[in-house]
């Protein structure tokens, strides 16, 4: 009877360290454990770093430019040959013919663009910004109108959820692009107190942010529907809650973490749209530069300078893959089935 007695005797003494462990995890929040996840996601964690430095990149553009360029509408007509656009080898001595790498050098990091020899680097930091903004700003309009509406249908359900059901299909089933062509194509010089390409920034995320919301709007009314079923608003109920409470402090915070992750996987869409109207000459007008607008004024030199047509396609195919696997990693981090 005493090897019995002993067995739990030792294991309470071995077990004061795996049981702190254990609670620590438990006191973890959600927040905490999604990081930890996330830390572990290698492809995530390169994803993020590279969302970070290109947010640097935009906000730091005037500064980067004036350090490792010129100005990003300063035109180099002494380093062009006149009767083909390409940049010279040797400004010097045209006969040494044109630099296939574009004129690289420390002056010019990147090189200079054919015909009018603007700086490569500084449009590249510039578009930057630009598509940046658009696309934050649109997506920021997205997900207020769609998580808005999305709360709304799935709370309240009837004929509230029927109506937002069949707008998000109405809108689903736009033909947006040429819509997008269409609308922007037509845009007067001044309207709404904005002018130039100020304005057609704001159509840019009107049409984006306006006519896309019944994405993120399905999967906040679908989480909606889960969350009004569960114990905690019911409880909320029982206390005599309101519907005012219970959609801002039972039912939202839950919903941040797929709003977040979504958001980080709408961006790149933006991006890549806003970059589609610039090339389709339909964005934002020249000379703003825009990595869009950079490469449709390439497809005219892809074989002299083919520098000028792989930068702004590089810049683009990062950006958007930065963003992609920063998203898959943030849903992977705080997807509750995964593996602590």
């Amino acid at each position: 009877m005493t090897a019995p007695m002993d067995a739990p005797e030792s294991s309470q003494h071995a077990d004061p360290e795996a049981a702190a462990r254990g609670s620590g995890a438990a006191n973890r929040s959600l927040g905490q454990i999604a990081w930890q996840r996330f830390r572990r996601d290698r492809i995530g964690m390169a994803g993020g770093v590279v969302v970070l430095l290109l947010i640097l990149v935009a906000l730091l553009a005037p500064l980067l430019a004036s350090w490792f360029g010129s100005p990003p509408n300063q035109f180099h007509q002494d380093l062009i040959e006149p009767l083909t656009g390409g940049v010279l080898r040797d400004p010097d001595d045209p006969a040494e013919g044109i630099d296939p790498w574009g004129g690289i050098s420390t002056e010019h990091l990147l090189g200079l663009e054919p015909v009018n020899g603007r700086d490569l680097f500084s449009r590249i930091v510039y578009g930057a910004r630009t598509s940046l903004l658009v696309a934050t700003v649109a997506t920021l309009v997205c997900v207020v109108i769609g998580t808005v509406l999305g709360i709304v249908a799935g709370y309240f359900g009837g004929w509230v959820d029927v109506a937002i059901s069949r707008a998000m299909d109405i809108f689903l089933a736009f033909p947006l692009l040429l819509f997008a062509i269409a609308l922007v194509g037509v845009v007067p010089d001044g309207a709404f107190g904005l002018t130039g390409n100020g304005l057609r920034i704001g159509v840019l995320v009107f049409i984006i942010g306006f006519f896309n919301w019944p994405y993120i709007g399905r999967i906040v009314r679908g989480q909606t529907l889960t969350l009004k079923e569960r114990e905690f608003v019911e409880a909320a109920h029982s206390l005599g809650a309101g519907s005012a409470h219970i959609v801002f402090r039972e039912i939202l915070p839950n919903l941040l973490t797929p709003i977040l992750v979504y958001s980080t996987l709408l961006i790149p869409t933006n991006i890549l749209f806003e970059a589609a109207l610039s090339f389709l000459g339909v964005g934002i007008n020249p000379p703003m530069a825009t990595w869009g607008g950079m490469l449709d004024n390439a497809l005219r030199f892809y074989t002299t300078s083919p520098h000028f047509v792989i930068i702004p396609g590089l810049a683009i195919f990062v950006t958007v893959l930065a963003f992609n696997l920063f998203g898959d990693g943030l849903r992977d981090a705080f997807d509750p089935r995964s593996s602590d």
